[in-house]
């Protein structure tokens, strides 16, 4: 694969790059050292997918991939995983994780699976920690974990910790480039000026765009009818579409970034195309997003439509995920009671 080949692959989709000519530099000299890290706190959900098909695309491109699953994170983040029962999330995020990806064909055994806690207790990463923390100041934590950390008007410190913990990942799984949703941006900037200063380099940071929920800016864990978790049943992927925003030729709807960044590189990958059926029985098939968009603002798409075959092929992408995680429910049990 020529260099050329696997910059597309490393970069198709994103949303933003921090340290372009970084990442120009080591692909053209060798394999990209590239880590996703999750934090363990509510059930994963269909916004997941979009990260992991761009794993997927790192694994094509010949990089060496770690997924962190940041247990010591979720516990920090103003208690979003309580303590006794991190551990048992964290099987439950490796498992469901693992399951999603092969759904997406992604070969496994390309990939490390690492969590936080077998390396961030260690000598080296405390010492690290209380050298950035002693340069840190409230306001650049605060400010660094904004989107992404639970916020409270009276914070504990835990959940300032987090930004400096995230920069330090970096350092201490040695990659050259961290990978993560937009919202991720001001850790990363965080990372960028305070590793220089612990005398280590700079990453690069890869940026995917965020989904937004079905009624709301951004599908969340912690806002059930913002989001259609991959373990849910037909029947709940339903009742959460039929109550979203969804106005006939209006294309700013959740919904439709669904059928934009999940239904349509799923189907593709697998080398299918989307049919939507209407309420009479006739079928419309497209190869390409942009096409689908066009008749959607053409009214010749129905919204109940567009919500019915949403609940349908929804339920097929996830429907392998979900009977893969139903083969052991004592452990989803302990990691959510």
């Amino acid at each position: 694969m020529s260099v050329e080949q696997k910059l597309y692959l490393i970069t198709r989709n994103l949303q933003e790059i921090l340290g372009e000519e970084e990442l120009k530099r080591i692909v053209s000299e060798r394999e990209l050292n590239v880590y996703w890290g999750t934090a363990i706190t509510g059930k994963p959900h269909i916004a997941y997918l979009v990260p992991l098909m761009k794993i997927k695309d790192f694994v094509d491109a010949g990089c060496n991939v770690k997924i962190l699953f940041a247990d010591i994170h979720g516990f920090l983040d103003n208690l979003k995983a309580p303590i006794e029962k991190v551990q048992h999330r964290c099987a439950y995020y490796e498992k469901l994780i693992k399951s999603a990806l092969k759904m997406l064909c992604v070969d496994l055994d390309r990939i490390q699976f690492v969590k936080g806690s077998e390396f961030q207790k260690s000598e080296r990463y405390t010492m690290d920690l209380y050298r950035i923390l002693s340069i840190t100041s409230k306001h650049d934590a605060k400010k660094a974990g904004a989107e992404v950390v639970r916020q409270v008007e009276n914070p504990m410190v835990s959940s300032l910790v987090y930004p400096s913990m995230q920069a330090l990942d970096e350092v201490h799984l040695s990659v050259d480039a961290q990978f993560g949703g937009v919202d991720q941006r001001k850790i990363f900037t965080y990372a960028r000026k305070y590793l220089p200063l612990l005398n280590y380099e700079k990453r690069i940071h890869l940026m995917s765009p965020m989904l937004p929920g079905l009624n709301s800016d951004k599908m969340s864990s912690s806002d059930d009818l913002s989001k259609i978790d991959l373990m849910d049943s037909k029947e709940a992927i339903w009742r959460k579409i039929r109550k979203c925003f969804c106005e006939e030729g209006n294309k700013d709807n959740g919904l439709m970034m669904i059928f934009s960044h999940i239904v349509f590189p799923i189907l593709q990958l697998k080398g299918e195309c989307v049919r939507i059926t209407d309420r009479d029985g006739r079928e419309m098939a497209f190869e390409k997003y942009q096409e689908f968009e066009e008749e959607f603002v053409r009214k010749s798409i129905h919204p109940g439509d567009l919500k019915s075959n949403a609940a349908r092929l929804i339920d097929e992408i996830i429907r392998p995920i979900r009977e893969e995680m139903e083969k052991d429910l004592d452990m989803v049990r302990e990691a959510y009671n």
